[in-house]
């Protein structure tokens, strides 16, 4: 018989904060917990559809209950129950502070600096976090056009941290960006016309020290240096550090390499999949639980 979520939430303390075992999670899982590690509690994350939605509503549960979320469409601090099909699913707007529009979430709350973590997705991104969702090739005559930046340059640009969840190839890791939409820690200096560092370029700006603070792939999580360079961090389970070299279209920082990203904990895997993306949205499957963790469940 199917458990009511009070039911459910009730046993979220009960579930083990215990590491899975391999085969007990799939890929997305662990990528969607690796983002939800990144926001702190007293955190005003500004979200976009997909993994970065499922991460911060677990984040909200687990790590950071007291972040306050934004979707783009306007809807401010909801407590939604299952993550929203997009930024303008209603349910979102769940218990939330206010219902606005556009102009309130870029307007007020970005704009004017109150946005701590963004969290967002892209096409490619270059080895100082610069990203691009625009086009490939000649931008008046693109090999490919991408849906373009949506909120996704003023979100990267005017978060204070931003954190990024990308698909790993080498085409999508590059040196720089044939487009960049969205500018990381060296940006183009239109008085000296070159690449510098965005700290010279906009020095004595609330931009300065704004930018990419993560990045987490399907083959592991990466940081960045002080001069604005990115470098991996953890390596996913069974992924080498030479897979990922080679999937990578620089030569990648991997002298920092703490080791193994940690798996998920059955409590993360228990609230991820029983109330964040229960329904499988942006999910491809639900694994099954081992014997221990489901003879909880079952009660």
């Amino acid at each position: 018989m199917a458990k009511t979520s009070e039911e459910l939430m009730a046993l979220i303390d009960k579930i083990p904060d215990e590491p899975a075992k391999s085969g007990e999670f799939i890929l997305p899982e662990l990528m969607a917990i690796q983002i939800a590690h990144q926001v702190r509690n007293d955190d005003i994350v500004f979200a976009g559809t997909g993994l970065p939605m499922v991460g911060i509503m677990t984040a909200n549960m687990l790590n950071a209950p007291n972040a306050l979320l934004i979707y783009e469409a306007g809807i401010c601090d909801g407590k939604t129950m299952h993550v929203p099909m997009s930024v303008c699913d209603q349910r979102a707007a769940n218990m939330s502070s206010s219902l606005g529009g556009l102009v309130d979430t870029f307007g007020f709350f970005l704009q004017q600096g109150f946005v701590s973590l963004g969290f967002l997705g892209g096409a490619a991104i270059d080895k100082y976090g610069g990203v691009n969702v625009t086009s490939i090739g000649d931008y008046w005559s693109p090999a490919h056009r991408f849906t373009g930046s949506g909120g996704n340059s003023d979100i990267g640009t005017l978060s204070k941290r931003v954190a990024y969840i990308i698909l790993q190839e080498k085409r999508r890791f590059l040196e720089r960006n044939e487009y960049t939409t969205t500018p990381g820690w060296w940006c183009w200096d239109f008085k000296k016309n070159e690449w510098r560092p965005k700290k010279e370029v906009w020095k004595g700006t609330p931009y300065a020290d704004s930018g990419p603070v993560a990045v987490v792939t399907n083959m592991g999580v990466y940081k960045f240096d002080d001069k604005g360079e990115i470098f991996l961090e953890t390596f996913h389970p069974g992924v080498t550090v030479e897979q990922i070299k080679e999937n990578c279209g620089f030569d990648l920082n991997v002298k920092n390499v703490k080791g193994e990203t940690k798996p998920p904990t059955y409590r993360e895997l228990f609230v991820l999949r029983e109330f964040v993306d229960a329904e499988l949205i942006f999910l491809p499957q639900k694994v099954e639980y081992p014997a221990s963790i489901q003879k909880i469940i079952n009660g």
